[in-house]
């Protein structure tokens, strides 16, 4: 934030200041005359035990409600057109029931032709085996022919030798034309067993239970000009929330703390939930938004988060935006006090002097407020008001953590009153249980 910026707020903090102030004063003057004269009214005095508790510290931010899981199914071009659907919008479906099938004519076309392939590759395969056989008996007989002993009168045959080696040349030949033709048929199966499987995805189906939240028919493309799924299926599971917690809420959430979830279409409606999970990686490329608290010179960095909502989630809807209320609250107990027995020095001295305060405010326009702690409380001690500085620490809608200025029991001023001061006597009070 720049420094005019800074400027301009402190200024319109302190013109507010001042007319809060200017009225009090008049309120207060015209209530207190009667007939001319101020009166004095006895100021009844509350007090309440300090006491220890459990605060239950909060950080809010915010989500959307999404389904557990969802399934988008768009068109394949390269498997045709799409020629019946088996659901409509509005359908319960359940994993594996059939959405839609593609137009399979071309494939089944593809599927005979490779079917017919093989057929003929087998075909040739037992044509060679058959070939190697009938050499291989050949080659048996001629080689008895040559190991059986000649007559006196028969004439050698003519190079026995050569014809053996001749036949067992042409087997081998047959014996590589055997591996050929087995090797086209296992590629001739290996398509048939491919398109096989791509029949199957001719049929889509669906990969959850869930709900059929639309259906496309004809093809569709957004205002963004991005195609539009086919069907769209959301999960029967419940809902989660998920959202984005900037780097600061990050160090304080932790999975499995408490959450409240408070859709904005339910004013008077929550539910419960817990955190599921923070992720250790901002969004997107880590770009954060514009931290305005720290004067616009550094960036926020958010990292996504998903609630589990634990009750039923029947009336809720998939988008609806929520507030979440999420319980970083500790274990110990702490010395705590309302937050209306809290007062401040400042306000204090504002109070006293209101017109004063307006021309020292003005004088001091464009400067910035210092922080110093200027809180205390006033402790009742037999009979006699104290007035008590403290540290504070956690708060809750409720309640104040006192770090140090008070013990436990000790009687508290919860209305406390700019008239009230250190040493002032208490005749009678009222004690808050």
């Amino acid at each position: 934030m720049c420094v005019s910026k800074r400027k301009l707020i402190i200024g319109i903090s302190v013109a507010i200041l001042i007319l809060f102030f200017i009225s009090l004063a008049i309120i207060k003057s015209l209530g207190s005359m009667v007939d001319g004269e101020l009166t004095e009214e006895e100021t009844e005095v509350l007090v309440e035990k300090v006491k220890e508790e459990k605060l239950k510290e909060t950080i809010l931010v915010t989500g959307q409600i999404v389904s557990e899981g969802e399934q988008k199914i768009y068109q394949e071009a390269e498997k045709g057109t799409i020629v019946s659907f088996n659901v409509k919008e509005g359908d319960k479906v359940k994993k594996g029931d059939p959405l839609f099938v593609y137009d399979g004519s071309a494939l089944e076309r593809e599927f005979a032709n490779a079917v017919n392939g093989r057929n003929m590759s087998q075909n040739n395969v037992k044509t060679i085996e058959n070939q190697i056989a009938e050499l291989t008996k050949q080659i048996n007989r001629m080689k008895q022919v040559v190991n059986e002993p000649l007559a006196d009168d028969e004439e050698p045959f003519a190079s026995p030798a050569d014809e053996v080696r001749q036949l067992e040349m042409e087997k081998n030949q047959l014996a590589i034309e055997l591996e050929g033709a087995k090797g086209e048929v296992s590629m001739a199966q290996a398509e048939i067993n491919e398109l096989e499987k791509q029949k199957t995805t001719l049929t889509v189906t669906s990969n959850i239970d869930g709900k059929v939240i639309s259906v496309n028919e004809v093809e569709n493309r957004g205002e963004d000009n991005i195609t539009e799924p086919v069907i769209h299926i959301v999960s029967n599971e419940p809902f989660k929330v998920i959202g984005q917690m900037s780097e600061y809420d990050s160090v304080k959430i932790k999975k499995g703390q408490e959450v409240i979830i408070r859709p904005k279409v339910y004013k008077d409606r929550d539910w419960k939930g817990k955190v599921e999970s923070i992720s250790e990686f901002p969004k997107d490329d880590g770009s954060g938004d514009s931290d305005y608290y720290g004067g616009g010179e550094m960036n926020v960095t958010m990292y996504p988060f998903v609630v589990a909502i634990e009750d039923d989630t029947k009336d809720l809807r998939q988008g609806f935006h929520v507030s979440l209320e999420v319980n970083v609250s500790e274990a110990d107990k702490s010395l705590v006090v309302p937050h209306m027995a809290i007062m401040d020095e400042l306000m204090m001295d504002m109070e006293d002097d209101s017109f004063s305060m307006t021309d020292e405010l003005l004088m001091g326009m464009g400067e910035e407020f210092e922080e110093d702690d200027m809180q205390f409380v006033y402790v009742l001690v037999d009979g006699i008001l104290e007035r008590r500085d403290i540290e504070t620490g956690k708060m809750s809608d409720e309640y104040v953590e006192i770090i140090s200025g008070v013990e436990l029991n000790e009687l508290v001023v919860v209305n406390p009153d700019w008239d009230m001061y250190d040493g002032m006597e208490v005749e009678t009070y009222d004690q808050v249980d």
